[in-house]
């Protein structure tokens, strides 16, 4: 099952490299990462979105809780919340297909940041299957 756990730590060299190793070592597979200072330049939050099984969560967060630099790791699994992915997607776009691709990418509230002579590289926000159907046309494209 996939646990969200949300952790605080000390900005450290070697924090996150210990907190994935934990994980890593009891063979659990990391599906989703983030990390990113907080107000305070000192403390860290990571996010991990780790695939462990239900009867092992507690387990799991009292390992994480034990390392050096962790202050505190939360299990979020249970807690209500919006997940959204990001998506940075290059594709091809000969000149006489640019406008059809900008309106398809404009029904996925894509927005283009960068072009060339080549095509775009789009960014989209949404959930994961929004995600996947935004690939599948812009596939039909090259």
């Amino acid at each position: 099952m996939l646990e969200t756990i949300s952790i605080l730590l000390e900005n450290r060299p070697g924090a996150l490299l210990r907190v994935t190793g934990v994980l890593s070592a009891r063979g659990y597979n990391i599906e989703s990462l983030t990390v990113a200072r907080t107000i305070d330049p000192e403390l860290s939050r990571m996010t991990i979105v780790v695939d462990v099984d239900s009867r092992l969560r507690q387990q799991v967060i009292k390992q994480i809780n034990k390392l050096v630099n962790v202050l505190q790791a939360t299990d979020l699994t249970d807690c209500p919340s919006v997940g959204r992915e990001l998506m940075l997607l290059r594709v091809r776009a000969p000149q006489e297909m640019r406008t059809t691709i900008l309106k398809e990418a404009e029904v996925f509230s894509a927005r283009v940041v960068d072009s060339s002579a080549e095509g775009f590289i789009l960014e989209a926000t949404s959930d994961p299957e929004r995600l996947d159907e935004f690939v599948a046309v812009m596939r039909s494209y090259g």
